[in-house]
């Protein structure tokens, strides 16, 4: 099996590429890869790649996911997040190949406090979020077999995160104010790229599995509760790291402003994904631990 993966470099496609090299050959480019585009804002160019390579499978990791950037350079956004995937599933289609796709809670308003369903009404807040329901309604009107995965408050080891942020400002602050009325579950790529590799698996046997799922780690937590737990399993793990933090005090998200508007819920609704693929999703805080266990390098 020949599996393209595009977006190589960020924090889900360099997972992908440990969990997808157990399947088959495995093509791997970014944006800035020499001898084919892999740059999303060359639609043509990325057509041109998928039409050299006829992969069997197509797993796209990348997105324009600078959220409040968004909102001063639409076009740009759109053309990465909706037109080159449209293109992806246009070649994906004809080849007669399966597309992975990743879009996020964020095609939601994020009202009320109901884990949301994938049948539920999306009504994005803001450009990041309409130009990824642009991308995922382009892929399956396209016809093109898909597995399409929205997740949340992605993070990993590799490259910057919140829990990270959270860590060196506690030790360089004695007093931290974190927004306590956005809820979700924080999802490591780890575990967004080991449950793709088992989904794409069953849909290669069975097709009519493919579709659009809500994958995100279980239960739920608030950014003000994540940095409280982050800190203290540091304290921990590491007696030694010198943390100045006192106080973690709580604040509304009007406490700060920003160019794009963020859902106060991010909760997701798994039960179709673990159902039909017959998985038990982990408690965020387990990743959460093994990410800090990593970091911290104990």
């Amino acid at each position: 099996m020949r599996i393209l993966l595009l977006g190589k470099n960020g924090q889900l496609g360099w997972e992908m590429q440990r969990s997808l090299s157990a399947l088959g050959e495995v093509i791997a480019l970014d944006f800035d890869s020499p001898a084919h585009c892999a740059d999303f804002t060359k639609p043509e160019g990325v057509r041109s790649t998928v039409q050299h390579f006829a992969p069997d499978v197509v797993v796209n990791t990348a997105a324009h996911t600078a959220v409040d950037k968004a909102e001063s350079e639409v076009d740009l956004v759109r053309l990465i997040n909706a037109t080159t995937p449209k293109v992806l599933a246009e070649e994906v289609n004809k080849l007669g190949a399966l597309l992975i796709h990743y879009s996020t809670d964020y095609v939601f308003n994020g009202s009320g406090s109901t884990p949301w369903v994938e049948t539920d009404q999306p009504a994005p807040l803001n450009v990041y979020g309409q130009t990824k329901l642009e991308g995922e309604l382009a892929i399956t009107q396209s016809g093109c077999k898909h597995l399409i995965f929205r997740t949340s408050w992605v993070y990993a080891a590799r490259g910057g995160n919140f829990a990270k942020t959270m860590l060196r400002l506690a030790q360089e602050r004695e007093r931290l104010t974190v927004i306590d009325d956005q809820f979700g579950a924080p999802t490591s790529a780890e575990l967004l790229a080991d449950v793709s590799i088992l989904a794409l698996r069953q849909v290669l046997q069975r097709p009519q599995d493919g579709g659009l799922y809500h994958l995100v780690a279980s239960g739920e937590t608030n950014w003000w509760a994540y940095a409280s737990y982050v800190i203290e399993k540091a304290r921990q793990l590491r007696p030694d790291l010198a943390i100045k933090t006192k106080e973690i005090a709580p604040v509304p998200t009007s406490a700060f402003p920003t160019p794009a508007r963020r859902p106060h819920n991010s909760r997701l609704n798994t039960a179709k994904l673990q159902n039909t693929f017959g998985l038990t999703l982990p408690d965020w805080t387990h990743g959460v631990e093994r990410m800090l266990t990593e970091t911290l390098g104990v």
